[in-house]
């Protein structure tokens, strides 16, 4: 079994930056990418980037497209995700989620998710 926890979320101002990290642990892990998703209050989960493993290459959904960057460090198991210029619209928690088969901007794609971490962006 994978576990995965999120850290990284918090309060910051419209512009300002946030480092979310996903730490994985449990069986041997090496997923074929990761992703992670956001839900905003009375919003439906939606996808925001993917990266793949094996070689760390990313997706992005538009809306974060320049000011997110998705990493990964295979050694730590570790996943990254850089928030920068950030915009009240990106109020959400953050979830990341491990899929074994296939990178895919699809949530039931992905075979293990974590509890999620708060980003909220005040203006």
């Amino acid at each position: 079994q994978v576990q995965l926890v999120e850290s990284g979320g918090g309060l910051v101002q419209v512009g300002g930056s946030l480092r979310l990290s996903c730490a994985a642990s449990g069986r041997a892990f090496s997923p074929y990418a990761m992703g992670w998703f956001r839900q905003a209050p009375g919003k439906e989960q939606e996808f925001v980037a993917y990266i793949r493993w094996n070689d760390g290459r990313t997706f992005y959904e538009d809306s974060v497209k320049g000011r997110f960057t998705f990493s990964r460090d295979n050694t730590r198991n570790t996943a990254y995700l850089q928030m920068n210029s950030l915009k009240p619209e990106d109020t959400a928690v953050y979830y990341c989620a491990a899929g074994l088969s296939r990178n895919s901007r699809w949530s039931q794609d992905y075979d293990y998710w974590g509890q999620g971490t708060q980003v909220t962006v005040s203006s």
